[in-house]
């Protein structure tokens, strides 16, 4: 089985280690919204070959001097997964790139950052209160905000409507690809590349 092999030119404590996806397990939470983190390190592991099995740390997948999470702990409390995992592997925060939803971004929008606030979200912020920082990398996919009536927590834990469908999975292709050029050529040319992309 062939694997994606990176060069190792790239900064080694700016270049992620850690790629985590937030979501929910369960089948229940699959396909919503909150979701969309599991669902583009899904999609980043078929790109590179590799494939999950549990741990004690959640669902783990193990490529080229990365490795890819996909916490087991429900959302709110991401951050002890990821704790866990970089203190088991000794990475630094600055190593990891954490991958979720926005509310705040419409459908089909990306955008990567070295770090910033959580925006008032709940894995980012167990993910901060882990970690004690908020020096970590993220790449936030648009889900945009609910219509009027529709409580916040109802609307990120709903599917996707089918007039959505084409624009998510053109979202998280394009979200994948962004991480093959983190992973590739750093977080910087990334950022050029697909925070201008719409």
């Amino acid at each position: 089985m062939k694997i994606c092999r990176f060069p190792n030119s790239l900064n080694d404590q700016d270049t992620p280690r850690l790629i985590v996806g937030l979501g929910n397990p369960g089948e229940r939470y699959a396909n919503t919204r909150h979701n969309v983190g599991f669902m583009v390190v899904d999609g980043l592991a078929m790109e590179l070959r590799i494939s999950f099995a549990k741990t004690r740390f959640g669902l783990v997948a193990r490529g080229d001097g990365v490795w890819l999470l996909k916490p087991l702990t429900f959302m709110n409390r991401s951050g002890e997964a990821v704790g866990s995992m970089i203190g088991w592997h000794r990475m630094l925060s600055s190593q990891v790139l954490v991958v979720g939803d926005d509310l705040d971004l419409p459908l089909g929008r990306l955008r990567l950052r070295r770090s910033g606030s959580s925006g008032g979200h709940n894995g980012l912020k167990s993910i901060m209160a882990a970690l004690q920082t908020e020096n970590f990398s993220r790449l936030r996919l648009g889900i945009d905000r609910p219509p009027p009536g529709i409580p916040v927590i109802d609307w990120v834990l709903t599917g996707f409507a089918s007039a959505e469908r084409e624009t998510l999975t053109n979202t998280i292709g394009r979200a994948t690809q962004a991480l093959m050029v983190v992973l590739k050529d750093g977080v910087e040319v990334a950022m050029n590349r697909f925070n201008s992309d719409s």
